[in-house]
Protein backbone atom coordinates (compact mmCIF):
# COMPACT_ATOMS: atom_id res chain seq x y z
CA UNK A 1 0.00 0.00 0.00
CA UNK A 2 1.11 3.45 -0.31
CA UNK A 3 2.65 5.50 1.94
CA UNK A 4 2.76 8.56 3.11
CA UNK A 5 6.19 10.74 2.57
CA UNK A 6 5.79 13.00 5.28
CA UNK A 7 5.18 9.91 7.72
CA UNK A 8 8.45 8.77 6.31
CA UNK A 9 10.11 11.48 7.46
CA UNK A 10 8.39 11.60 10.76
CA UNK A 11 9.97 8.13 11.38
CA UNK A 12 13.72 8.99 11.02
CA UNK A 13 13.03 11.96 13.11
CA UNK A 14 12.17 9.74 16.13
CA UNK A 15 15.04 7.46 15.61
CA UNK A 16 17.51 10.39 15.20
CA UNK A 17 15.70 11.95 18.67
CA UNK A 18 15.72 8.67 20.46
CA UNK A 19 19.24 7.90 19.26
CA UNK A 20 20.66 11.24 20.80
CA UNK A 21 18.27 10.92 23.95
CA UNK A 22 20.17 7.25 24.78
CA UNK A 23 23.05 9.01 24.41
CA UNK A 24 22.42 11.46 27.25
CA UNK A 25 21.25 8.56 29.48
CA UNK A 26 23.54 6.50 29.25
CA UNK A 27 26.48 8.85 29.21
CA UNK A 28 29.64 8.66 26.82
CA UNK A 29 32.34 9.94 29.02
CA UNK A 30 33.10 12.94 27.48
CA UNK A 31 32.49 16.52 29.54
CA UNK A 32 29.58 18.43 29.13
CA UNK A 33 29.28 21.47 27.41
CA UNK A 34 30.00 25.16 29.31
CA UNK A 35 27.13 27.28 29.17
CA UNK A 36 27.55 29.79 26.82
CA UNK A 37 29.68 27.27 24.27
CA UNK A 38 28.56 25.55 21.20
CA UNK A 39 27.12 22.28 21.06
CA UNK A 40 28.50 19.63 18.57
CA UNK A 41 26.39 18.84 15.59
CA UNK A 42 23.67 16.13 16.08
CA UNK A 43 23.65 13.19 13.61
CA UNK A 44 22.07 14.19 10.49
CA UNK A 45 18.76 12.69 9.02
CA UNK A 46 18.02 11.07 5.61
CA UNK A 47 14.72 12.53 4.16
CA UNK A 48 13.21 11.33 1.32
CA UNK A 49 12.72 13.27 -1.76
CA UNK A 50 9.22 13.84 -3.35
CA UNK A 51 9.17 11.15 -6.73
CA UNK A 52 11.85 11.57 -8.91
CA UNK A 53 13.89 13.83 -6.20
CA UNK A 54 16.83 13.12 -4.73
CA UNK A 55 16.67 12.13 -0.88
CA UNK A 56 18.32 15.28 1.10
CA UNK A 57 20.50 15.63 4.32
CA UNK A 58 19.33 17.73 6.97
CA UNK A 59 20.42 17.88 10.91
CA UNK A 60 17.92 16.62 13.21
CA UNK A 61 16.92 20.04 14.52
CA UNK A 62 16.19 20.51 10.58
CA UNK A 63 14.11 17.51 10.24
CA UNK A 64 12.45 18.42 13.75
CA UNK A 65 10.64 21.24 11.71
CA UNK A 66 9.74 19.54 8.79
CA UNK A 67 7.36 16.82 11.05
CA UNK A 68 4.04 18.49 11.04
CA UNK A 69 2.12 16.76 8.49
CA UNK A 70 0.80 19.49 5.55
CA UNK A 71 -2.13 17.80 4.21
CA UNK A 72 -2.89 20.91 2.45
CA UNK A 73 -5.26 20.00 -0.42
CA UNK A 74 -3.65 20.32 -4.08
CA UNK A 75 -5.42 20.32 -7.34
CA UNK A 76 -5.10 16.51 -7.07
CA UNK A 77 -7.32 15.97 -4.42
CA UNK A 78 -9.98 18.18 -5.74
CA UNK A 79 -9.80 16.69 -9.46
CA UNK A 80 -9.97 13.12 -7.96
CA UNK A 81 -12.90 14.14 -5.76
CA UNK A 82 -14.97 15.69 -8.17
CA UNK A 83 -14.02 12.98 -11.11
CA UNK A 84 -14.60 9.99 -8.64
CA UNK A 85 -18.36 11.38 -7.65
CA UNK A 86 -19.33 11.36 -11.36
CA UNK A 87 -17.27 7.79 -11.85
CA UNK A 88 -19.42 6.38 -8.78
CA UNK A 89 -22.64 7.85 -10.37
CA UNK A 90 -22.00 6.08 -13.55
CA UNK A 91 -22.23 2.70 -11.24
CA UNK A 92 -24.61 4.04 -9.47
CA UNK A 93 -26.70 3.83 -12.55
CA UNK A 94 -26.11 0.64 -13.56
CA UNK A 95 -26.94 -1.43 -10.21
CA UNK A 96 -30.19 0.13 -10.32
CA UNK A 97 -30.85 -1.73 -13.40
CA UNK A 98 -30.01 -5.30 -11.78
CA UNK A 99 -32.55 -5.81 -9.60
CA UNK A 100 -35.63 -6.16 -12.23
CA UNK A 101 -33.06 -7.21 -15.81
CA UNK A 102 -30.40 -9.22 -13.95
CA UNK A 103 -31.47 -13.48 -13.39
CA UNK A 104 -29.03 -14.66 -10.95
CA UNK A 105 -29.43 -14.13 -7.60
CA UNK A 106 -25.17 -13.62 -6.83
CA UNK A 107 -25.27 -10.95 -9.59
CA UNK A 108 -28.35 -8.97 -7.83
CA UNK A 109 -26.95 -8.68 -4.53
CA UNK A 110 -23.55 -8.11 -6.03
CA UNK A 111 -25.18 -4.75 -7.43
CA UNK A 112 -26.45 -3.95 -4.29
CA UNK A 113 -23.38 -3.93 -2.29
CA UNK A 114 -21.68 -1.93 -5.05
CA UNK A 115 -24.84 0.44 -4.54
CA UNK A 116 -24.55 0.58 -0.98
CA UNK A 117 -20.64 1.27 -0.40
CA UNK A 118 -20.75 3.79 -3.38
CA UNK A 119 -23.85 6.08 -2.47
CA UNK A 120 -21.71 6.51 1.17
CA UNK A 121 -18.79 7.20 -0.50
CA UNK A 122 -20.21 9.79 -2.90
CA UNK A 123 -21.97 11.83 0.29
CA UNK A 124 -18.45 11.98 1.45
CA UNK A 125 -16.38 13.43 -0.83
CA UNK A 126 -19.76 15.87 -1.49
CA UNK A 127 -18.75 16.85 1.91
CA UNK A 128 -15.29 17.20 1.74
CA UNK A 129 -15.48 19.53 -1.06
CA UNK A 130 -17.88 21.64 0.14
CA UNK A 131 -15.65 21.65 3.82
CA UNK A 132 -12.95 22.98 1.14
CA UNK A 133 -14.60 25.39 -0.39
CA UNK A 134 -16.11 23.21 -3.67
CA UNK A 135 -14.58 22.77 -6.49
CA UNK A 136 -11.77 24.31 -8.24
CA UNK A 137 -10.48 22.90 -11.01
CA UNK A 138 -11.46 20.65 -14.13
CA UNK A 139 -15.23 21.91 -13.79
CA UNK A 140 -15.30 21.47 -17.84
CA UNK A 141 -13.27 17.78 -17.63
CA UNK A 142 -14.73 15.64 -20.43
CA UNK A 143 -15.80 12.77 -18.02
CA UNK A 144 -16.08 10.33 -20.49
CA UNK A 145 -12.63 10.44 -20.89
CA UNK A 146 -12.38 8.46 -17.15
CA UNK A 147 -10.80 5.75 -17.24
CA UNK A 148 -13.24 2.58 -17.44
CA UNK A 149 -16.46 4.59 -17.91
CA UNK A 150 -18.84 2.98 -19.94
CA UNK A 151 -20.26 4.97 -23.30
CA UNK A 152 -23.54 6.01 -23.83
CA UNK A 153 -23.74 2.69 -26.63
CA UNK A 154 -22.77 0.57 -23.76
CA UNK A 155 -25.49 1.79 -21.14
CA UNK A 156 -28.16 1.42 -23.59
CA UNK A 157 -27.61 -1.94 -24.46
CA UNK A 158 -27.08 -2.68 -20.91
CA UNK A 159 -30.77 -1.16 -19.94
CA UNK A 160 -31.77 -3.18 -23.22
CA UNK A 161 -30.79 -6.52 -21.94
CA UNK A 162 -32.70 -9.24 -19.64
CA UNK A 163 -31.84 -12.30 -17.83
CA UNK A 164 -28.11 -14.03 -18.46
CA UNK A 165 -27.78 -11.35 -21.15
CA UNK A 166 -27.75 -8.63 -18.88
CA UNK A 167 -25.62 -10.48 -16.18
CA UNK A 168 -22.90 -11.32 -18.44
CA UNK A 169 -22.65 -7.31 -19.85
CA UNK A 170 -23.34 -5.86 -16.28
CA UNK A 171 -20.70 -8.09 -14.75
CA UNK A 172 -17.99 -7.03 -18.17
CA UNK A 173 -18.65 -3.36 -17.93
CA UNK A 174 -18.90 -3.51 -13.97
CA UNK A 175 -15.13 -4.64 -13.42
CA UNK A 176 -13.79 -2.36 -16.52
CA UNK A 177 -15.58 -0.02 -14.11
CA UNK A 178 -13.53 -0.74 -11.51
CA UNK A 179 -10.62 -1.25 -13.09
CA UNK A 180 -11.15 2.33 -13.78
CA UNK A 181 -11.25 3.64 -10.54
CA UNK A 182 -8.50 1.75 -9.49
CA UNK A 183 -6.38 3.52 -11.84
CA UNK A 184 -7.85 6.99 -10.60
CA UNK A 185 -7.35 6.21 -6.78
CA UNK A 186 -3.58 4.99 -7.40
CA UNK A 187 -3.09 8.07 -9.15
CA UNK A 188 -4.23 10.11 -6.45
CA UNK A 189 -2.10 8.28 -4.12
CA UNK A 190 1.18 9.43 -5.94
CA UNK A 191 0.13 13.33 -6.45
CA UNK A 192 -2.35 14.12 -3.79
CA UNK A 193 -1.67 15.52 -0.71
CA UNK A 194 -4.68 15.65 1.38
CA UNK A 195 -4.87 12.99 4.28
CA UNK A 196 -8.83 12.27 4.38
CA UNK A 197 -9.02 12.09 0.63
CA UNK A 198 -5.83 9.63 0.30
CA UNK A 199 -7.86 7.43 2.73
CA UNK A 200 -10.73 7.45 0.57
CA UNK A 201 -8.84 6.70 -2.20
CA UNK A 202 -7.08 3.50 -0.18
CA UNK A 203 -10.50 2.00 0.21
CA UNK A 204 -11.30 2.25 -3.32
CA UNK A 205 -8.56 0.72 -4.23
CA UNK A 206 -9.36 -2.21 -1.39
CA UNK A 207 -13.08 -2.30 -1.77
CA UNK A 208 -13.12 -2.84 -5.50
CA UNK A 209 -9.73 -5.02 -6.33
CA UNK A 210 -12.09 -7.10 -3.77
CA UNK A 211 -14.67 -6.86 -6.14
CA UNK A 212 -13.39 -7.49 -8.99
CA UNK A 213 -12.08 -10.87 -7.75
CA UNK A 214 -15.67 -11.88 -7.28
CA UNK A 215 -16.93 -10.41 -10.49
CA UNK A 216 -13.97 -12.49 -12.25
CA UNK A 217 -15.16 -16.08 -10.70
CA UNK A 218 -19.05 -15.38 -11.35
CA UNK A 219 -18.10 -15.05 -15.57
Amino acid sequence: MPYRRSSAVTALVTIAVLTLGACDSEGSGAPEPKAGSKAAPGPSVIAPGKPGEKASTMSAEEAAKRRTDDDTPNSADFTYTQMMIVHHGQALTMTELAPKRAESDKVKRLASRIGAAQKPEIGAMERWLKSHGGPREHAGHDHGTMPGMATEAQLKQLRAAKGKAFDELFLKLMITHHHGAITMATDLLADGNNLQVEEMANDVVAQQTSEIGRMQDME
